[in-house]
């Protein structure tokens, strides 16, 4: 067996006024958030799909479906730890995640060191081995309409 996996992952939610815009475990100020069954941290989302599909997991519906109340809500941090500690179960450590945040606003860049702290914190591993980068879709679609808000994700695992 090859000792590095490499995962991906995406998730999409669409912004509703009235809701807290969480990403990467971070409450921004603004005047819409991610809407979905738990807190909808479409950044976290986006790693633990990364995560659980290096390890061949399967995905996080799998694992914390939207029909299941008891993630109703939810803080996708618990999430996230969750799904760590299922990889590290089956033997998988991080090398490495790589991240990319789609949205217009709010402005991304000055929250980055607070979003890897809380990520770093989470998955027990150093701040340096989160990227996280965000970009706008220039104004056009469903994002440029700010109706929606798109996470990728890129992972590492290796044994050992």
């Amino acid at each position: 067996m090859f000792p590095f996996r490499v995962g991906q992952g995406v998730d999409v939610h669409r912004l509703a006024e009235g809701r807290p815009m969480i990403l990467g475990g971070v409450r921004l100020e603004y005047h819409l958030g991610p809407d979905g069954h738990s807190d909808a941290d479409v950044l976290i989302h986006a790693i633990c799909d990364a995560l659980l599909g290096a390890a061949n997991l399967g995905d996080i519906g799998k694992h914390f479906p939207d029909t299941d109340n008891q993630f109703k809500n939810i803080d996708s941090t618990i999430l996230l730890r969750s799904v760590n500690d299922l990889v590290l179960q089956h033997g998988w450590n991080i090398g490495n995640i790589d991240t990319t945040l789609i949205l217009e606003q709010p402005k991304i860049k000055p929250h980055i060191p607070e979003m890897q702290r809380v990520l770093a914190s989470c998955l027990g591993i150093a701040e340096e081995l989160i990227s996280i980068k965000a970009t706008t879709n220039e104004k056009m679609g469903f994002i440029g309409r700010e109706e929606g808000v798109v996470a990728y994700a890129v992972c590492l695992l290796y044994k050992g």
